[in-house]
């Protein structure tokens, strides 16, 4: 009996040393697997790059991108499983206009390794070496390319992010021949699931845009880039987005005026959406990048990204899109770009002051929509065209430009801005004119305090009279909110038969002040479809007169100086009578190309002409302005007009 139970003892030791055994491997086990799937969830979102020997393919669990090694075309963008672009329209994918093709080398290589960071950003490069040969085939481009330097395209993920980063490294070196670049953008081309286009909130630019949809030209969706920093296409159907989003204005050209395509429809192929940063181009006045030979220049274009979406409708992916681009401008300047032409964060300043209108002739005049600049000083063009050109903050796009908006007291804070020399610009909507301070020195990682700025603005006399509001726009004009609308310039022989008397004191310039200053068609019999698209012909019109009727308390005498600010030009000369007395013209007026594009405002310039007050008499007045007969679209869009009078 003892023997068993010795025995039985000895058995249940046994076996409970196997079960313990048992649960120390279960727990081992276990503790396996949850390391595992912890393991498997920290490298869920890990930025990973593979390549072959034709692309690079860059990845974070959200989106994924390929990348050519030949051009620096993003050729596929999935998200979330679905691809973003297409193959099936022209230069396909997404693409720079001045690619890395057509120079003596290419060079590709991994600027940011995911595996030295532990997959929290990745970074691929393709650079073509110019060697002094033309790069770039874009719009004007000659066959055998149009600009040389040396061409660096990045594309950039970070962990978590969803959309991918590009930016583009110009750099012409000394030794390069002179180059005159045409126009200059990235252009995605959209999967043609994308039917609703968002360029800007309001209703016209933020619509449904099927492919079946034939509503004028492309040029009724150019609006302003400075006010909408994220732009693009969503899917009704597949509720997803994609959008670009620009954190800094820095590298874009003409500055927070400036209209441009941020996205259309392609109708002459197969009608695919697309998105479009344009940062130099020719429309509406253009800008320009020309350098001399002999010089060394260089500009970072971005980062900016191209951003992806998902939402429960068009309006929620565009309004995501908005706050997206409000946490990308506040990560600006990126701490990850490794280029010695893009100026880090710590090799940046912040440039401050308050602006205060003095202006003697009206003591209580109020400024709102305050603009305040920091741009490169104005310079002699040196590329093809007319001698002596001045190119300035409008039509600059070689340079960086550090633009704000001020509070209605006048203050403003303008971070992150390069070392440098810059001309200090600023403008208020119902100030006629731009404050200019030159010599502005920036020093790296320094603030400078400009202090109380005293803007007293050019007055040449007393004013008799005024007609519009100095908003750099013809939007508060008759029909200005619909200035986009097809074949609108032949429409004012019909809305203003007898042409425009305009009677200070009586008229309401937003009833009575057509927007456009423009040769009267007697009977508008254009096609109403396409009718103002480029190549599209025209009705013509007969001279068009537009008076304006004033009381003087008594005869003139002096110098008068009418004071008139265009926001668009279409047309070289403009003929003035003073109480039906010729007194001469407006000459060699700037185009700009606004009419016949559908814009609103485009290169901004204020023109006076001086006149013997004595032809003023007392009583009734009339100046009459006359656009010669034409193109319906050869016409002006006046900014504001003012007469003044200088009695001593």
């Amino acid at each position: 009996m003892n023997l068993y139970k010795k025995n039985a003892t000895a058995i249940k030791a046994a076996i409970l040393i196997l079960i313990l055994s048992i649960i120390q491997i279960d727990n081992s086990s276990e503790a396996q697997s949850i390391q595992a799937a912890n393991q498997t969830a920290a490298s869920a979102g890990e930025v990973k790059i593979e390549e072959n020997e034709s692309t690079y393919t860059i990845s974070n669990g959200i989106v994924t991108a390929r990348i050519s090694k030949r051009n620096g075309d993003i050729t596929s963008l999935i998200y979330k499983g679905t691809e973003m672009l297409t193959d099936k329209s022209g230069h396909t994918g997404g693409y720079w206009s001045h690619d890395t093709t057509g120079g003596k080398e290419i060079l590709s290589r991994i600027t940011i390794d995911p595996q030295s960071n532990g997959g929290q950003r990745g970074e691929v490069s393709v650079k073509g070496i110019s060697g002094g040969i033309k790069m770039g085939h874009g719009p004007g481009a000659e066959s055998d390319g149009n600009f040389a330097a040396d061409i660096e395209i990045r594309y950039n993920i970070g962990r978590g992010e969803s959309g991918v980063y590009t930016y583009c490294i110009f750099e012409h070196l000394p030794e390069y021949p002179a180059a005159n670049m045409t126009e200059a953008r990235f252009c995605a081309k959209l999967a043609d699931f994308f039917d609703w286009i968002s360029v800007a909130q309001d209703e016209h630019h933020n619509k449904n845009y099927p492919a079946s949809l034939r509503e004028g030209d492309k040029y009724i969706y150019t609006t302003n880039q400075y006010n909408n920093p994220a732009f693009g296409w969503s899917s009704t159907t597949k509720n997803v987005g994609l959008f670009i989003i620009n954190p800094s204005m820095e590298y874009m050209s003409g500055g927070p005026t400036k209209i441009e395509f941020l996205g259309h429809r392609d109708t002459t192929q197969v009608a695919a959406p697309c998105v479009l940063n344009y940062w130099r181009s020719s429309h509406y006045g253009g800008a320009e990048v020309a350098v001399a030979a002999g010089e060394h220049w260089s500009k970072v274009i971005g980062p900016f990204m191209l951003y992806v979406n998902s939402g429960s409708d068009s309006q929620d992916i565009y309004k995501n899109a908005r706050d997206q681009a409000v946490k990308e401008k506040q990560k600006w300047p990126f701490d990850w770009v490794d280029s010695k032409s893009f100026a880090k964060p710590g090799e940046r300043a912040t440039v401050k002051g308050q602006l205060v209108l003095a202006d003697p002739l009206m003591p209580g005049a109020k400024m709102s929509n305050v603009m305040v600049g920091l741009t490169a000083p104005a310079y002699t063009s040196s590329a093809p065209g007319p001698a002596n050109r001045t190119i300035d903050w409008q039509r600059d796009a070689r340079n960086y430009q550090f633009w704000v908006r001020g509070t209605d007291t006048g203050e403003f804070t303008i971070p992150s801005v390069r070392a440098g020399t810059y001309t200090l610009h600023a403008f208020t909507d119902g100030v006629l004119g731009e404050y200019i301070k030159t010599d502005v020195t920036i020093e790296a990682g320094k603030t400078l305090d400009l202090g109380r700025i005293d803007w007293t603005p050019v007055r040449r006399g007393r004013q008799l009279w005024e007609v519009g509001i100095p908003n750099r726009s013809g939007l508060e004009f008759f029909k200005g909110d619909v200035y986009y609308t097809p074949n609108i310039t032949a429409s004012y022989g019909e809305l203003f038969p007898n042409d425009i008397t305009y009677v200070i004191g009586k008229s309401d310039f937003t009833k009575d002040w057509f927007f456009a200053h423009v040769p009267h068609v007697e009977q508008n019999t254009a096609a109403p479809a396409r009718a103002g698209a480029l190549g599209a012909p025209m009705a013509n019109g007969r001279a068009a007169p537009r008076t304006i009727v004033f009381d003087m308390p008594s005869n003139g005498r002096g110098k008068a100086t009418l004071r008139l600010a265009f926001s668009g030009t279409g047309v070289r000369s403009i003929a003035i009578t003073v109480n039906d007395e010729a007194v001469g013209q407006l000459s060699n007026l700037p185009a700009d190309n606004v009419l016949s594009n559908h814009g609103m405002h485009g290169i901004w310039h204020e023109q006076e002409f001086v006149f013997d007050a004595s032809l003023l008499k007392q009583g009734a007045n009339k100046l009459t302005l006359t656009v010669p007969g034409g193109n319906a679209n050869s016409g002006v869009i006046y900014d504001y007009l003012r007469l003044e009078l200088n009695e001593s």
